[in-house]
């Protein structure tokens, strides 16, 4: 069994920067793939970034590519998301995900954390 916790979420203006991080613990993530998802009020969870368990692979959504940045440690058993150029679009609450099948994308996930709020103000 796999708990996956986020933190790093908060209340910024529009244009800031936030750095979100998920720690997992009851198994190591080495052959994991990891993800993001999020999910604004009143919208259904959307995929956002994914990385293979390698580091190599990564996956964006078109809506965060060249703002957002995913990375991971596997000897720390953590998985990152850094946000840059936040939009007030990008409001939402964030979620980690490991998949042990390797998936990426939007129908990735096996084991997910509880999330952490991103509020961006205009």
């Amino acid at each position: 069994q796999v708990q996956l916790v986020e933190s790093g979420g908060g209340l910024v203006q529009a244009g800031a920067s936030l750095r979100l991080s998920c720690t997992a613990s009851g198994h190591t993530l080495r052959t994991y793939a990891m993800g993001w998802f999020r999910q604004a009020p009143g919208k259904a969870r959307e995929f956002v970034a994914a990385i293979s368990w390698t580091g190599i692979s990564r996956h964006y959504e078109d809506f965060v590519k060249g703002r957002f940045t995913i990375a991971r440690d596997n000897a720390k058993n953590t998985v990152t998301l850094q946000m840059n150029r936040l939009e007030p679009e990008d409001t939402a609450v964030y979620y980690c995900t490991a998949d042990g099948g390797g998936q990426m994308g939007p129908v990735m996930g096996n084991y997910w954390g509880q999330g952490t709020t991103v509020t961006v103000s205009s």
